[in-house]
């Protein structure tokens, strides 16, 4: 609070004063000194009158109105009134003898209450002068007293007494209390029930140190309430509220109590607001605060918040100490009197004066200064101290207004010297309210406006003034405003009228139903917000478009609009506490709507001024200005911290507010889905298509964008907005705005494609006729999905176009379906038969079946050829003749099955057997050809193909019945009968059958059953088959070594096939030992030996055992069968990785060789036949049964190739004595001639390199003597292997060379399996056949 003036006169000085506000207006402040005077001085501080006493003044008070000021003085018996309306002083006696101590005016009638020293009262009546003097009302000075509003008059006096009397002096109560009464308040105290009593409380302070209150209806029960030692004493105290009491105590405490009779004795609040004292306390009810003062400091508290302080006024230069505190009634001022004889008045509350125009502010910031700013453009603010104290301000781009009844002043802000007062200007009537722009004022009164110039000489002024309305028959004019260009006014009558300032012309004028009491033009002036005489908002736009304001409180004062950006259509409307948010959505496609975006709370006593950009400024009513966020607004200040919840809040405010980008922002920063949907719904509502396609990419939803790019050229409102609208699925609104549009079949089109027919078929009767039938036929379909055929069959009948083939049939089927639906069978019937549509006849067929009309439906099956259908409708009624004519075209098993039964049961076998073999039923078939038709052969079959287990078992009882056991246990065997089949087989002595018939299908159970019973029966070969079967590999041992010579051969081998498999050391000994004949003295064949060390992968000695069978078999002449021996051990033994033995290697090779002489003899190639023949000879000890043919063929093949020399040596050898009787006799002169006779020529060998070393030496050699390896052989030819020449046999992996090996054979000679010349590849890199070709020399 700002100090208006200080008074201190000379004459006051030391001594406390006596002050009394002027009460209601305020406008006066009487206070009295130490001197015989009254002075009366204004609000400003400026001495008005002064009232001369006869000595010094005892007491005053002003009356209820202000109107007139009582004082009574010492040396008196006069009463003074000072009259202020007319500044005159008058005087009554006041007839009372004694010196008067106390005066007080009523609350509520023109009573003065006067007291006496000696207790005696004077009641005078002001306004009829009649005196009611009370004589001994007390015994001693009456000291203070209160009216109450019921015209009660409390008393106290130092007779320690209190007195209660009606307005005639009256005494209704009277009470004793302990003390001196001081401070008496008549006042409501607070009960659970409001009390319609009126103040019927009294509250006393009794001695400073108790605060006692009574009911005057019950005197006797008073409540005294002490207080804390601590606090001092009571200096002061108030009710407020809802009765609450403030207390201030002497030492500087300020204490609130209520006096609930719940709450009663309790402190709500206490605070020690001045450290050493504290001198008075006062409340302001219109300010809703509290002061205290002591300490040379003045605290004031909001009421609404007792720990709110306010303000603190400190006053350092009052060193005496502080006096009392008083509030005018308004608030305005607040008056504080000192010890030193000083007071001080300073100001609370300003009157809430201001105005904007565009950004720019003027407000009241003292009751004589008025402030200019505009914090927007930053400018600094101007300060125009003013003659008056205004009742309006009014604020234009280059002008202040102030002023009060009909008089205004105008002030230049742009001067040079800002501030100056350019004159003052008296209209016709008081005036209620003003304008400016830059070159007019527009000034209301009496329900006139007038316009003039600001600026202009004094001659012109006639000229540039108007005053509207021109008749008084347009009614009187409530409200107006100013823009740069228009003057807009609304009258009683409901005309809101603009005028154009420059030629003074109205150019438009909209009626309203009833007055308009305000009217708020934008910025620039094209739409305007009024509220009318019933407290409705409207918003009126150019064209005369008026909409009513959504939810507007009928306790709207003001409307601002915002002036961030003009054309953006924001405005706040607001009251005392709240500040609705509103916004004007032009382009939507619902057409033009103001929607309230919300409201935000306003501060205690604050009215707006200016609106930008969600910042609201207010004037204060402390002369300042505040910024208040609205809450509407809170996305402008977002944070990074703000809840997803508290997100989609913003971003529904920046959407109702239009604002896109920061929507934009928003969803980019945190936005879900939910969000990015909701600002694409509000771009397609507001009809921003590119913006709304930017949005649907963001969140992903290509559909959205690829249906907004197929309108996105449209130019014609209306048809663009039903596009939207029916992607908002706002289909009504659609077809609206597509019916205004130029292209209103797009509504048709939109109901047919979402299926509501009924919409469609108004349409198209409007817009298409050609159309009517399609959309029958769509409506008829669909009426027929849901179940209202009646309706269907009438719109299929609609749906006839005669010209469209293929539209027709589907309307005709409908009228079959519907027909038969409809139970008019025989119509429906004929249709679908007559019809094209097989799928017709199936669906009336399935109709019909379902209405239990089996014929129809089945005639309809047939014709629609669907046979199975058919066939089971006709079963279902019995009619078998047709079902038999089906049969043939019937896929369905079922149907065959139950016509088998059919046919069956009538006796007809081997019709029923044939439909139980199409049914696929085959344990029926075998049934019937078993039991009826005695025909086992075709059931025998029967089971066998199809393996069918009951089957099986039929026929196995067949056979039984016959005793062909043997086929029975088959039979049993195949149905899983194991157990029964073996039963047969022991009874019957059939076990061998058994055994054969269950072999690898059997358990080991099975097996064990099989081998005991055999071996029960001593036969060992089969006893030791089945337990070696089941794994018992001793029993199957002991009964094959158990069986006679004749089954010999068999029983060895399945003996080592056992051991093989037990691999137990006792049983391979066992058996070998059998074999070496030591049990018997017979040894066994090696063969057997050589098979068990095969069976038990001991390979070393299988390969042994393998030579010296090859011997043997040589010795006998079996030379194939001991190459054959010698080749299978040799790919044994190379397949498990084992070196193979040199000897058998070299076996092999002179075998291989001896077999390829046939082959290059019978191919003709003597000389390789002969080379082949010397190698063989050269080792002749091996096949002693032949030697001599060996020999003889020799020299043949030697003398044919050339080979003179080696010819002549080996028929030498044939002349040796043991040989030469054997020459056959066709060849003995020939041989003995070549002995005569020898020839030594001899064919020299080739020689070829050495596949290790490269060594040049003769191709058949395979001993290399340079690098002494044994050297591969070919197998085709017997040479060494060349490297550049090398392949293998795919079979056996035997070498051969590459050009020989295909030459002229197609099977392996080694291994005699056939070759092609694909599987046969030349091998460039042999590394690694030459170094697996080291046999095993150790052996």
């Amino acid at each position: 609070p700002q100090s208006v003036f200080v008074l201190a006169e000379k004459a006051w000085a030391g001594s406390n004063l006596l002050y009394k506000w002027q009460k209601s207006l305020g406008n006066y402040i009487a206070v009295a000194g130490q001197d015989n005077t009254v002075k009366i001085f204004d609000r400003h501080g400026h001495k008005w009158t002064e009232i001369n006493l006869p000595g010094c003044c005892v007491g005053m008070d002003w009356d209820k109105d202000g109107d007139i000021l009582a004082v009574i003085a010492a040396k008196s018996s006069s009463i003074f009134l000072w009259d202020a309306s007319v500044s005159k002083t008058s005087q009554i006696d006041s007839g009372m003898r004694d010196q008067m101590s106390f005066i007080l005016w009523s609350k509520t009638s023109p009573l003065l209450a006067v007291g006496t020293v000696k207790g005696n009262l004077l009641i005078y009546n002001q306004q009829t002068s009649r005196k009611i003097p009370v004589l001994g009302k007390h015994s001693k000075k009456i000291t203070c007293g209160c009216w109450s509003s019921q015209n009660l008059l409390a008393l106290g006096s130092d007779d320690n007494t209190l007195s209660i009397s009606n307005h005639e002096g009256d005494t209704i109560r009277q009470t004793t209390v302990r003390g001196e009464p001081a401070e008496i308040y008549f006042s409501v105290m607070k009960t659970d029930e409001r009390s319609a009593q009126g103040e019927s409380t009294v509250s006393v302070s009794v001695d400073k140190k108790i605060l006692m209150l009574f009911n005057i209806n019950d005197p006797g029960n008073p409540i005294e309430l002490a207080f804390e030692r601590r606090y001092g004493n009571i200096v002061s105290y108030r009710w407020y509220g809802d009765g609450y009491i403030l207390i201030g105590f002497s030492h500087g405490y300020f204490v609130v109590i209520s006096t609930h009779i719940r709450e009663i004795g309790y402190e709500l609040y206490q605070a020690h607001n001045h450290k050493d004292c504290l001198n008075s306390v006062a409340i302001s009810t219109a300010l809703n605060k509290a002061a205290s003062c002591g300490d040379n400091s003045i605290k004031i508290h909001e009421l609404s918040d007792r720990k709110d302080i306010s303000s603190i006024i400190q006053l350092d230069d009052e060193n005496k100490g502080l006096d009392q505190l008083s509030w005018t009634d308004d608030g305005q001022l607040l008056a504080l009197s000192t010890q030193r004889g000083t007071l001080h008045v300073f100001l609370t509350k300003l009157p809430i004066l201001g105005d904007s125009y565009g950004t720019r502010l003027a407000y009241l910031t003292s009751l004589l200064e008025v402030t200019v700013c505009n914090q927007v453009e930053e400018e600094s603010p101007v300060t125009i101290e003013v003659e008056v104290e205004p009742t309006f301000i009014a604020v234009g781009p280059y002008h202040v207004a102030v002023g009060m009844n009909n008089r205004a002043w105008f002030y230049a802000l742009v001067d040079q010297e800002p501030g100056v007062c350019l004159k003052d200007i008296e209209y016709l009537g008081t005036i209620a309210s003003m304008c400016l722009n830059s070159d007019y004022a527009a000034a209301l009164f009496e329900g006139k406006v007038q316009l003039h110039v600001i600026e202009g000489k004094d001659q012109d002024e006639k000229k540039q003034m108007k005053l509207f309305p021109d008749n008084d028959r347009k009614g009187r004019i409530l409200c107006h405003a100013l823009t740069a260009d228009f003057l807009y006014y609304g009258t009683d009558s409901g005309s809101v009228v603009s005028v154009l300032v420059e030629d003074w012309e109205t150019v438009n004028s909209y009626s309203h139903s009833v007055g308009v009491r305000k009217v708020f033009p934008d910025v620039i002036g094209t739409r305007l917000v009024f509220i009318d005489n019933k407290n409705s908002g409207f918003l009126l736009s150019p064209a005369n478009s008026c909409f009513e304001l959504p939810n507007f409180s009928p306790t709207i004062t003001g409307v601002l609009w915002d002036n961030w950006h003009a054309d953006r259509g924001v405005f706040v409307a607001y009251d005392d506490d709240k500040v609705y948010t509103y916004a004007l959505h032009k382009t939507t496609i619902y057409g033009p709507q103001v929607v309230l975006v919300g409201s935000t709370a306003l501060p205690f006593s604050q009215k707006p001024l200016l609106f930008h950009n969600g910042e609201l400024t207010c004037q204060t009513a402390s002369g300042k200005i505040s910024e208040v966020e609205l809450s509407t607004h809170s996305f402008l200040k977002r944070t990074a911290t703000d809840s997803s919840a508290e997100l989609s809040r913003q971003l529904a405010q920046a959407l109702m507010l239009k604002r896109f980008h920061e929507a934009w922002a928003l969803c980019k920063s945190a936005g879900t889905n939910a969000d990015w949907a909701e600002l694409g719904k509000a771009c397609l509502v507001h009809m921003e298509v590119e913006l709304a396609i930017q949005v649907y990419r963001m969140s992903g939803n290509v559909g959205m964008v690829l249906s907004l790019q197929s309108i996105q050229g449209t130019e014609e409102m209306n048809l663009l907005a039903g596009h939207l609208a029916m992607f908002l699925e706002d289909y009504n609104r659609a077809q609206d705005l597509y019916l205004s549009s130029s292209s209103p079949v797009a509504a048709l089109e939109m109901r047919r494609d979402l299926l509501h027919w009924d919409s469609a078929l108004m349409l198209a009767k409007r817009l298409a006729e050609d159309q009517i039938p399609f959309i029958s036929k769509e409506y008829a379909v669909h009426l027929e999905f849901v179940g209202d055929y009646v309706t269907a069959l009438a719109h299929y009948e609609k749906g006839m176009t005669h010209n469209s083939k293929e539209h027709d049939e589907a309307c005709q089927a409908g009228v079959a379906r519907m027909s038969i639906r409809m139970g008019d069978i025989r119509r429906g019937a004929a249709q679908a038969i007559q019809h094209p549509s097989r799928v017709l006849k199936k669906e009336c067929g399935a109709i019909l079946e379902s209405m239990k009309q089996y014929s129809e439906a089945a005639q309809l099956y047939e014709k629609g050829q669907y046979y199975d259908k058919a066939a089971s409708v006709y079963i279902r009624c019995k009619n078998w003749t047709k079902v038999g004519e089906l049969l043939p075209n019937v896929s369905s098993p079922k149907i065959h099955l139950q016509y088998a039964k059919a046919k069956e049961a009538d006796g007809k076998y081997k019709d029923a057997a044939r439909a139980y073999e199409s049914a696929k039923d085959w344990d029926n078939v075998i049934r019937v050809l078993l039991d009826h038709l005695n025909n086992p052969e075709e059931a025998v079959r029967i089971v066998r193909e199809m393996q069918s287990i009951d089957g099986a078992k039929m026929v196995a009882r067949f056979f039984l019945r016959l005793n062909d056991y043997g086929s029975a246990i088959h039979f049993l065997v195949l149905s899983h009968c194991n157990d029964e089949a073996f039963q047969l087989a022991q009874q019957h002595g059939q076990m061998e059958v058994y055994a054969d018939i269950i072999g690898s299908e059997a358990t080991q159970e099975d097996y064990q059953s099989i081998a005991l019973y055999f071996e029960g029966e001593k036969k060992h070969l089969q006893a030791g088959k089945f337990f070696q079967k089941c794994g018992q590999y001793s029993r199957a041992l002991k009964h094959f070594l158990l069986c006679p010579n004749s089954e010999d051969n068999l029983a060895i081998e399945m003996a080592i096939e056992t051991v093989g498999q037990a691999k137990d050391n006792s049983l391979t000994n066992q058996l070998i030992d059998y074999l070496m004949g030591e049990s018997d003295g017979m040894p066994k064949d090696a063969k057997y030996l050589f098979r068990l060390y095969m069976a038990l992968q001991q390979y070393r000695e299988a390969a042994r055992t393998a030579i010296i069978i090859a011997r043997e078999e040589q010795c006998a002449g079996n030379y194939r069968n001991a190459h054959d021996v010698l080749f299978s051990m040799y790919t044994e033994l190379q397949a498990q990785k084992i070196k193979i033995p040199a000897e058998m290697a070299t076996n092999l090779m002179i075998l291989h060789s001896y077999l390829l002489v046939k082959i290059h003899v019978k191919r003709g190639d003597h000389l390789k036949g002969a080379r082949m023949l010397i190698r063989v000879s050269n080792n002749i000890s091996k096949f002693p049964a032949h030697v001599v043919p060996i020999l003889t063929s020799a020299v043949i093949e030697c003398h044919r190739a050339g080979l003179k020399n080696s010819a002549f040596s080996f028929a030498a050898m044939l002349m040796r004595p043991e040989y030469r009787n054997d020459i056959d006799t066709k060849y003995r002169k020939k041989i003995e001639a070549m002995v005569r006779r020898p020839d030594k020529s001899e064919l020299e060998e080739e020689t070829t390199p050495c596949p290790f070393c490269g060594f040049q030496l003769p191709q058949n050699e395979l001993l290399c003597i340079s690098c002494k390896n044994n050297l591969p052989y070919c197998i085709a030819t017997g040479h060494h292997m060349l490297k550049e020449d090398w392949s293998i046999c795919p079979h056996c992996e035997f070498p051969a060379l590459h050009s020989q090996l295909l030459e002229r054979e197609t099977s392996c000679p080694m291994c005699s399996e056939s070759l092609s010349a694909s599987q046969v590849i030349k091998i460039s890199d042999c590394a690694k056949y030459l170094q697996t070709y080291e046999p095993d020399e150790t052996q």
